[in-house]
C-alpha cells in the first residue's frame, strides 16, 4: 500500500478499538460528516494465524497479510509501525480511544492526562480484562507520538443514567462507596445504533420501547426508552448477563464457594474460568465462533447445545426487558453473529409472536437492514455497527468544543501528554 495522504488543512482523527483479541484502528477527517480515509484491524492476537487488515477509500488501498502478533505488547507495536509507514503520523490531530470501563467518575469523554491514566490504573481491578490493555496502548501512543493529544471515550458512559432501581447490586450496602453498582457497556456500539435507527425508522421509532441487541464475541442487551438507557443486561464487569464466546455469562454466585471447595480453585483461576473458558467454548468444548458451532451442530450435540443455550438466554432478555419497558415496539440486532447470522435471529425471535415479533424469511435470510414482516406489529432491524466511527464523532465534539473555548489544537487544550 503507498503512503496515504492527508488534507493539511482538515484536522485528523485516529480512532483505536483495542479488543481483547484484535485492535481496530481508522483514520478520518474532521469534517461534517466525518470523511474516513481508512480502517484497519489487527485480529487473532495472540493465536495462530494473526492478520493485519486494512481498506481504503478503494480496492486498490486495501490489503491482508500475516503480522508477528503473540501478545498485546507486539501487536500494538505492529499497528503503530504501520501507521508509520503508510500515513504521516505527524499530521494526525488526535487519537481516540474506546476505554470499556470509566469507572463511576466518567461518563463523559476525556481528554487524556496523567490523572486521567492514574484513575483508570485505579479501576482496573473493575475490569482486569480489558483497562490494562487498554492503559498500555495510550501509554505506547504517548511514548511514540508524546506530543499527540489523545482522548478516552467509555464505554459505560451510555448507561450513566440508568435508574437507580437498575443500578443497584444486592450486596451490603457499603461496597457502594467504592464504585460497585452496576454500569453496562457496549455503550459506544449503542449510541451508534440508536443514531442509525434515527435514520432507518424515524425520531418516533428511537423515541419508543426498543432493544438492541449487540451479539458478537462479548454480547449484551439494553433496554431503551426516550432514548435513554433504562436497563442492560451487563453489569458490574463484562462478564455478566449473556452467554458468550468464552464469558460465562450470568451465574449462580454459590460456584464460586463450591468449586473452591471441591477443586482448590481460587480467585485468580475462577476468574480465568468464567472470561477464557465457559460461553460457547465452555459448553461445546469445540469452538467459541458461532459459524463454527453452527456448521457442526447437526452431528456434534455439544454444539447444537452451545447454540440452543444462546438463543434461549438472548429470548429470556429480550422478555424480560419487554417487561421492564411496558411493551416493545423496535427490536434492533446487531455485532458479529447479530449482523451476520440469519440462523441465529430466527431462533432467537421462533416464539416471540405474543409480543408481535414476526419476521421476513427472505429480508432476514439477506440480512436486510429490515428484516420484520409487513404484518409484523414490532419493526425488527439488522444494523451494521460502527463503533470506530462512533469514537470519532465523539473526538470531534470534543475538538468542537475545544475550539469554542480558543484553545485550538495546536495548543496542548485541556489534553496533554502523560
Amino acid at each position: 500500500m503507498k503512503a496515504l495522504s492527508t488534507n493539511p488543512l482538515k484536522q485528523i482523527i485516529l480512532a483505536v478499538n483495542g479488543g481483547s483479541s484484535s485492535i481496530k484502528f481508522s483514520l478520518y477527517e474532521a469534517d461534517k460528516p466525518l470523511r474516513r480515509i481508512f480502517k484497519g484491524e489487527i485480529e487473532r492476537i495472540g493465536l495462530p494465524g494473526p492478520i493485519l487488515r486494512v481498506k481504503g477509500l478503494n480496492p486498490a488501498e486495501s490489503i491482508t497479510h500475516s503480522v508477528m502478533a503473540p501478545d498485546y505488547e507486539t501487536a500494538v507495536s505492529v499497528m503503530m509501525d504501520w501507521l508509520e509507514t503508510n500515513i504521516k503520523c505527524n499530521g494526525i490531530s488526535v487519537v481516540g480511544h474506546r476505554v470499556v470501563h470509566g469507572g463511576s467518575k466518567y461518563f463523559t469523554a476525556q481528554p487524556i492526562n496523567k490523572d486521567v491514566i492514574n484513575d483508570l490504573r485505579q479501576f482496573s481491578p473493575f475490569d482486569p480484562e480489558h483497562l490494562p490493555a487498554e492503559i498500555h496502548l495510550i501509554e505506547a501512543f504517548a511514548h511514540r507520538f508524546p506530543d499527540l493529544p489523545q482522548v478516552a471515550c467509555f464505554d459505560t458512559a451510555f448507561h450513566h443514567d440508568l435508574p437507580r432501581v437498575a443500578q443497584l447490586i444486592p450486596i451490603p450496602r457499603r461496597y457502594e462507596n467504592q464504585g460497585i453498582r452496576r454500569y453496562g457497556f457496549h455503550g459506544l456500539s449503542y449510541q451508534f445504533l440508536m443514531k442509525e435507527l434515527v435514520r432507518l425508522a424515524g425520531a418516533k421509532a428511537a423515541q419508543g420501547r426498543v432493544i438492541l441487541a449487540h451479539l458478537g464475541n462479548g454480547a449484551s442487551l439494553a433496554a431503551v426508552k426516550g432514548g435513554k438507557s433504562i436497563d442492560t443486561s451487563m453489569g458490574f464487569t463484562p462478564t455478566s448477563g449473556l452467554p458468550m464466546s468464552t464469558r460465562s455469562g450470568d451465574l449462580d454466585p454459590g460456584l464460586v464457594w463450591y468449586l473452591a471447595s471441591t477443586e482448590k480453585m481460587n480467585a485468580k483461576q475462577f476468574n480465568e474460568m468464567i472470561n477464557f473458558q465457559s460461553g460457547l467454548i465452555g459448553i461445546s468444548q469445540i469452538s467459541s465462533d458461532m459459524r463454527d458451532l453452527i456448521d457442526c451442530e447437526a452431528e456434534d450435540n455439544r454444539a447444537a447445545e452451545a447454540v440452543a443455550y444462546f438463543c434461549y438466554q438472548t429470548k429470556k432478555w429480550i422478555g424480560s426487558f419487554s417487561a421492564a419497558l411496558g411493551g416493545i415496539d423496535t427490536l434492533v440486532f446487531s455485532g458479529g453473529i447479530g449482523e451476520n447470522s440469519p440462523t441465529i435471529r430466527t431462533r432467537i425471535c421462533d416464539g416471540l409472536g405474543f409480543l408481535g415479533i414476526e419476521l421476513d424469511v427472505k429480508l432476514n435470510l439477506k440480512n436486510h437492514d429490515v428484516i420484520s414482516a409487513a404484518a409484523s406489529q414490532i419493526g425488527v432491524y439488522v444494523i451494521h455497527t460502527d463503533e470506530e466511527l462512533m469514537i470519532a464523532k465523539t473526538v470531534y465534539d470534543v475538538l468542537q468544543q475545544g475550539n469554542e473555548n480558543q484553545t485550538g489544537l495546536h495548543k496542548p487544550m485541556v489534553i496533554t501528554s502523560i
